[in-house]
């Protein structure tokens, strides 16, 4: 007998809509959408599911209720508005408490252009939001330097001005007004320069461009010099904001781009809406990740909430990969020119956000980036748990001489340096970088499991198959092989070994893993060439003082004891050598450095 829940999967319909989960307490907890609401539901109980998270969810339903809707938009717009309403737990919800400035046209005559943070409805053409302040108040100085435009808030009626209700102010009189509240400027004359202000705040220069330097020749005819170059300096003023606005070909008109880029736990998803050519707004924004959800399923999720937040109309949107939003919208991938690079910009955009975040968050709240971090590590070197304790070793030796090793410490993404270690080669001679390898990490993990001490999460050896090989005979031959993840690091391409796999792992140049994994690397490496140098001063002085005929070992060391190098036993006088050393010893060395001196 099917339990309740079984009999309202099956009984879906396969067509496009809404889905709701409901726990035992009958809350919902988490919303979606579909094209098929039969497939899309029951895929979440055929599947065993990776991600912990999705696994919970499943277990918690209890009762799905489904709206049925015309079109895939129509599911993206419902999902978008049921998701706000509720606030269900497994959603990924873009909050966003900030108010945003907008720009008013007010709706009167001789209308106002100003900066609000309130939108009414009362009829007034709003643009916006605007992301930066600083945007606004640029874009409402040109308009002003532009267009000498009433700040007043008087009731600018036809009975009103006929009957002189008003007096011109100091604005009329410094030339930022025409003296509307007298009757000195036309109302046509005025709507005209608030038509022109409507083009340029949507981007589009060109009519006003054209009227200025219609304005600027006519007066140049009339011998008017003074009043065209005032035309000149607006037309200059125009020319320099467009230039720095326009970004990309002006055709390009009324788009809007979207991107995204992401980690282990968080999006980052840039908006930019573009009119002739020129970004009239920009918004980024981080996703918290609920579900694992793919980037595309945030971009979607992003594109449906702008797109309603900023009441854009845009027929066209520029994205980086394929996403469904349903017909009402044109969607291009672009592939080559201005509109390729457009998307570059807003991917950039989102990266340069992201990195401003990680910035805070390192200072702010250090716990939640180190967590970031290795969710990134575990996902990208394809390990089963975190990396929070890494061990990366290297062996150093110069034709054959000296073979050392170094074993470097890593826990919680950062250096632990009391843990390094050096070890000397014991049981191998000549350069051989395979069984240096092997010894050293048999003698590292034998000594941790003889004193009881914790594992690593994962090695890293410095080389490529062969070294990765011998690494892995000696964790076998301790029993931990399974137990401890271990990978190779080739130098010249950053090639990462994986055991029993021939084809490497090459990771995204720029990813913190990779920085992470290359900084270890180093580490080992610089770490190991110390020791291997300072050994190698101790082996040149030493065999220096070999060279002198009948001087032994233990003479060697007690001159090095007293006199701490061979230059200054070269350099001490007879009488201090025979108190370290006695007297027929020093004789022999005293006549070796200094011959003549017999």
């Amino acid at each position: 007998m099917p339990t309740p829940l079984e009999l309202q999967i099956k009984t879906l319909p396969n067509e496009p809509g809404v889905y709701q989960y409901f726990d035992k307490e009958d809350v919902i907890i988490y919303v979606g959408k579909a094209k098929n609401l039969k497939k899309r539901v029951a895929s979440y109980f055929n599947k065993n599911h990776e991600n912990g998270k999705t696994r919970v969810l499943v277990k918690k339903i209890v009762r799905i209720k489904h709206i049925v809707v015309n079109t895939e938009t129509d599911a993206l717009l419902l999902e978008n508005n049921l998701i706000k309403k509720y606030k269900p737990r497994y959603n990924v919800l873009l909050k966003d408490d900030k108010s945003y400035p907008w720009l008013c046209i007010k709706k009167e005559r001789f209308p106002r252009v100003f900066m609000t943070r309130r939108v009414i409805k009362d009829g007034s053409e709003y643009f916006g939001p605007y992301t930066s302040i600083k945007t606004v108040r640029i874009l409402l100085d040109l308009i002003k330097e532009l267009y000498p435009l009433r700040t007043c808030k008087y009731d600018l009626s036809h009975q009103n001005v006929n009957e002189g209700k008003y007096k011109v102010c100091l604005e009329y009189h410094l030339k930022n007004c025409k003296g509307a509240c007298e009757g000195l400027e036309t109302e046509s004359h005025y709507n005209n320069s608030i038509a022109e202000i409507r083009n340029i705040i949507k981007g589009n220069f060109k009519e006003s461009l054209e009227k200025f330097q219609k304005m600027m020749l006519d007066f140049a005819e009339k011998m008017e010099f003074e009043e065209a170059q005032k035309i000149k300096e607006k037309l200059h003023l125009l020319g320099n904001y467009q230039s720095k606005s326009t970004i990309i070909n002006p055709s390009i008109n009324n788009v809007d781009v979207f991107s995204i880029i992401s980690d282990e736990t968080h999006g980052y998803a840039n908006f930019l809406k573009i009119s002739n050519g020129s970004i009239i707004q920009s918004h980024t924004t981080e996703i918290k990740k609920k579900l694992d959800e793919s980037d595309k399923e945030l971009l979607e999720l992003f594109i449906v909430e702008i797109r309603q937040r900023f009441d854009s109309q845009s027929p066209e949107i520029y994205v980086p990969f394929k996403v469904n939003l349903g017909e009402n919208v044109k969607v291009t991938i672009p592939k080559l020119g201005d509109k390729k690079r457009i998307v570059e910009l807003s991917e950039r955009n989102a990266k340069y956000y992201r990195q401003e975040q990680f910035k805070q968050v390192q200072i702010v709240d250090p716990d939640r980036h180190v967590k970031r971090i290795m969710a990134q590590m575990k996902k990208d070197l394809r390990l089963h748990v975190e990396p929070r304790h890494i061990e990366c070793f290297d062996n150093s030796n110069i034709q054959g001489t000296n073979p050392v090793a170094a074993c470097v410490v890593f826990k919680d993404g950062k250096p632990s340096k009391k843990d390094y270690r050096h070890y000397n080669i014991k049981t191998v001679d000549g350069p051989d970088d395979f069984a240096s390898m092997e010894e050293v990490v048999y003698r590292r993990y034998k000594r941790l499991l003889e004193e009881e001490q914790p594992l690593p999460q994962l090695i890293i050896v410095d080389g490529g198959k062969g070294q990765l090989s011998s690494g892995l005979k000696a964790l076998e031959s301790l029993g931990l092989r399974g137990k401890i993840a271990i990978i190779g690091i080739a130098k010249r391409l950053e090639e990462i070994y994986y055991p029993g796999d021939p084809i490497p792992l090459y990771l995204d140049k720029k990813s913190e893993t990779l920085k992470i994994t290359q900084y270890l690397r180093n580490e080992a490496h610089r770490f190991g060439i110390t020791f291997h140098r300072n050994k190698r001063s101790k082996s040149a002085i030493k065999s220096e003082l070999e060279q002198i005929p009948d001087v032994g070992a233990q003479t060697i060391t007690t001159l090095l004891r007293k006199f701490k190098s061979a230059k200054r036993v070269k350099e001490a006088s007879l009488e201090e050598l025979k108190e370290v050393i006695g007297n027929a010893r020093a004789i022999k060395v005293y006549e070796y450095f200094q011959p003549k001196k017999k």
